[in-house]
C-alpha cells in the first residue's frame, strides 16, 4: 500500500527537506504540500491522506486550530513537527501520536513512518478523537507555561565553541537553515532558522518584527511607523531594522503586558 502524505509548513526549505527525505521511501508519495492552517484545512476536507506532517507554528492557524477545525474521520496519521521536542515527547507516546524535531533526520522519520505502517496495517484507532483532546490540552499547558527559556546559546566558532548570552543579542537575522546573531559589533552564525529561534526564546524579550528579523526588544529605542505598511525600528546602537504591520502589532502587545 502506497501512502498519500501531506506536508504543511510555512517554510519553503523545511518542506523540500521533509519531502526528500520522503521520496527515500518507496511507500509513501507526497501528494500535497501547504503554507499555512488555511490551505491544510481545506486540503483535508476536499482530499484524502494516510498520513499529515503538520507544523505547530504556522501563520493564521496554527497545528493545534487546524486539528481542532477538522473532523475526526477526516484526519489522517498526524506527525507533528516541532521544535518542542521537550514537551512533545511525553504526550505523543502516550497517546500513540508521534512527533519529528526540526531539521528533520532521516532515522528518525524512517522510525515515525514505520509506527504510521504499522497502526494502518492494524487498523488500529490513530485518530480516535478523544486522544487528539488529550494531547492538544497537554501540549497548550505545556507551551503556555513554559518558563525555561535558554540564557545563553552555543555557537559554533572555528576549532571551538563559544557560549553568547541571550540578553546580549541584539537582533537575529535569516540566513535559510542558519540564523545570524548580532550581537554588538560581533556576529554569530548558529543552524537554526529564524522560525525555531522564535518558538525557543522568551517571547517577552524577542519578537519577531519581520519574517527575517527578530529584535530583542530590550534593544530598542524608537519605532517608526511609515504609512499602514512597513515600518523601522532603531535600537541602542543606532542599527535601523524592517518592521512589518504584524511586527509593529507584537512589539505593540509585549509593551502593554
Amino acid at each position: 500500500m502506497r501512502l498519500k502524505a501531506l506536508i504543511a509548513d510555512d517554510e519553503p526549505l523545511a518542506r523540500e527537506r521533509l519531502r526528500l527525505l520522503l521520496a527515500s521511501d518507496p511507500d509513501v508519495s507526497v501528494t500535497s504540500e501547504c503554507r499555512n492552517g488555511k490551505e491544510v484545512i481545506a486540503a483535508l476536507n476536499h482530499s484524502t491522506f494516510d498520513v499529515l506532517f503538520l507544523d505547530i507554528q504556522m501563520p493564521g492557524r496554527g497545528g493545534f486550530e487546524v486539528l481542532q477545525e477538522v473532523d475526526a474521520e477526516r484526519r489522517p496519521a498526524t506527525i507533528f513537527v516541532t521544535a518542542h521536542n521537550q514537551y512533545a515527547v511525553q504526550a505523543f507516546e502516550v497517546n500513540a501520536l508521534d512527533y519529528l524535531t526540526k531539521p528533520v533526520e532521516l532515522s528518525r522519520l524512517q522510525a515515525t513512518l514505520a509506527r504510521v505502517k504499522d497502526g494502518i496495517a492494524s487498523r488500529s484507532p490513530l485518530n480516535d478523537p478523544r486522544q487528539w483532546q488529550s494531547v492538544l490540552a497537554y501540549l497548550e499547558r505545556a507551551l503556555s507555561a513554559r518558563s525555561d527559556y535558554p540564557k545563553r546559546l552555543l555557537v559554533p566558532n572555528g576549532s571551538k565553541d563559544i557560549f553568547v548570552a541571550v540578553d546580549d543579542i541584539d537582533w537575529i537575522e535569516a540566513a535559510d537553515y542558519y540564523a545570524c546573531l548580532h550581537v554588538g559589533p560581533k556576529r554569530h552564525m548558529i543552524r537554526e532558522t529564524i522560525k525555531d529561534l522564535a518558538q525557543t526564546l522568551d517571547p517577552q524579550k524577542f519578537v519577531r518584527i519581520h519574517r527575517s528579523v527578530i529584535v530583542n526588544a530590550t534593544k530598542v529605542s524608537e519605532i517608526f511607523r511609515e504609512g499602514r505598511g512597513e515600518g523601522v525600528v532603531v535600537l541602542v546602537n543606532g542599527e535601523r531594522l524592517r518592521m512589518s504591520k504584524g511586527g509593529w502589532h507584537s512589539l505593540l502587545a509585549i509593551s502593554h503586558k
